[in-house]
């Protein structure tokens, strides 16, 4: 899977650096019988409808031309939306100071999951504030411990 992901961004990623957009991510996922190839793009202010139907139409006739994937998929592409993935180091650079969940692979102090503020990200380690009921605490999550990521929505 990952070889054929990674194909496929090799085809996205100069599509989408000729609109001045940025790819956020890419995934190639089952879902019933279907497969959805769904690509997720951005730029400062958020994307548009154009300008997913611009990526859209070029990154198809590309993909026709070198086929990747061998069975048939539906293409998606899309914004990230509010609670955009993090995944590269700049995701998370951007991230601090925003309101963030991540989950971990294994506990760390009897935790996989943390919802708060991202304080800082060195590389290395994550630091985020969480409330835990009426109390402010403060953690820290080495980044190769995270299991997935993403900003989130405060209620």
């Amino acid at each position: 899977m990952s070889k054929v992901l990674d194909q496929v961004e090799a085809i996205v990623a100069p599509i989408t650096d000729e609109l001045h957009l940025e790819l956020v991510d890419i995934a190639f996922e089952k879902e019933g019988p279907n497969w959805f190839l769904r690509i997720f793009i951005d730029k400062d202010g958020g994307v548009d409808i154009d300008e997913c139907a611009a990526v859209s139409e070029k990154v198809s006739e590309k993909m026709d031309e070198s086929d990747p994937i061998t069975q048939n998929y539906f293409l998606e592409v899309s914004s990230p939306g509010a609670e955009r993935p993090l995944k590269k180091e700049q995701d998370f650079v951007n991230a601090v100071s925003k309101y963030v969940h991540v989950t971990s692979y294994e506990p760390i102090d009897g935790r996989k999951m943390w919802e708060g503020t991202l304080e800082s990200f060195d590389g290395e380690t994550l630091v985020i504030t969480i409330t835990d009921k009426t109390r402010k605490i403060t953690c820290e999550i080495p980044k190769d411990k995270v299991a997935k990521a993403r900003l989130a929505i405060q209620f």
